[in-house]
């Protein structure tokens, strides 16, 4: 079993479209377009997965870099999807460093050297 990774299609590509593409090339296993979480739209690639891997092979070489609408497809051999951390947020640092106080100047309880003015 083989998967493929098709990039660039139409918006208006359907799962079905993608299993009728792949059709001459063996046993069509899965077909699945990425859309947006949020409004469900497709994000313009997928997945398939064909049974035999020769075919799998042979769907590469025809339909990489062919038409399919007013687009130019991309097909090829699907990379292990990467771990990502669990958890979700946006992660990241603290920002830290010092500020400007309302005075113009920097505000020396913030880091840096102090604002503008003298205080004896």
């Amino acid at each position: 079993m083989t998967k493929l990774y098709i990039g660039n299609l139409p918006y208006s590509t359907t799962e079905d479209d993608l299993r009728n593409l792949f059709a001459d090339y063996g046993a069509v296993l899965s077909a699945t377009l990425i859309t947006d979480r949020d409004s469900g739209r497709s994000k313009g690639f997928g997945f398939v997965e064909l049974e035999d891997d020769a075919k799998a092979q042979e769907a590469i070489t025809a339909l990489d870099k062919s038409a399919m609408g007013d687009r130019t497809i991309f097909v090829s051999v699907a990379r292990p999807r990467e771990e990502r951390p669990q958890g979700g947020g946006f992660g990241g640092g603290g920002r830290g460093g010092g500020g400007f106080d309302r005075r113009g100047g920097r505000d020396d309880r913030r880091g840096g050297h102090g604002g503008g003015w003298d205080r004896n």
